[in-house]
């Protein structure tokens, strides 16, 4: 029996780029439909806003300088709305700040400007083959304290409410809470993190870890522990320090 032709198995995904450079656009709009991806461009963070609160997309692109409402305040807004698409921010290569900022609000990976088209590609590949991955070596639930994380579901729980977080949280957390009372170095998070495809360095881990404490930690209920020079250690028991 012959095989399927391979275009039988392609399947078309829907890509969100927002950003003002119109020949840049419409170049990624023709790149992308060559790799199956179909790649809608608006040119002004207002109506970027719009159309991801309207849905329909698996992965939005998002330029940080953009007229009427910048990146980085779209994404604040879209992260608010509960709007959990990935988004892959577009950032100047001296922004730094900027892209730290992103991370925080929810950014799911970010790529400098100028960047090689098939590089892009590969972050969007990654991101989207990361989110609809459930691994089965993962999918009990852990339950610590009063922090209860369930791999099945991709959600993390505080007591009786849902804490929302990232993708590469969600990733750090699981890491650190199946090493519960161990400290797991940094080297190991980034290896295990590059595993999963993510973009990784020492500031991007830091940053998310930060941002995970202040989604779960209050002052006198500390969970994740820094210890300088080695890594991070998440307390066996809630507001216990080891």
């Amino acid at each position: 029996m012959k095989d399927e032709p391979s275009h039988a198995k392609r399947e078309i995904r829907s890509i969100l780029l927002v950003d003002d450079d119109v020949g840049l656009c419409n170049l990624m709009s023709e790149f992308f439909s060559e790799h199956d991806f179909r790649l809608a461009a608006v040119h002004d963070g207002m109506t970027g806003l719009s159309r991801a609160i309207a849905g329909g997309y698996d992965l939005i692109l998002l330029d940080i300088m953009l007229p009427l409402l910048d990146g980085i305040e779209v994404l604040k807004r879209l992260r608010e709305k509960k709007v959990h698409t990935p988004i892959i921010l577009l950032t100047a290569r001296t922004a730094h700040r900027d892209r730290i900022t992103g991370l925080d609000a929810g950014a799911d990976d970010y790529i400098s400007k100028p960047f090689a088209p098939h590089e892009l590609l590969a972050r969007v590949r990654a991101v989207l083959r990361r989110i609809s991955q459930l691994p089965a070596a993962t999918s009990t639930p852990v339950e610590i304290g009063r922090i209860r994380l369930d791999p099945r579901r991709r959600e993390v729980w505080k007591g009786k409410y849902r804490i929302d977080v990232t993708s590469i949280e969600f990733d750090i957390l699981d890491i650190l809470m199946h090493a519960a009372g161990h400290v797991v170095s940094r080297d190991q998070l980034a290896s295990d993190l590059s595993r999963r495809e993510f973009t990784t360095s020492q500031r991007f881990i830091d940053v998310h870890i930060s941002h995970l404490r202040k989604k779960l930690e209050t002052s006198h209920q500390p969970l994740i522990r820094s210890v300088r020079g080695v890594g991070y250690l998440f307390l066996p028991v809630e507001g216990h320090e080891a």
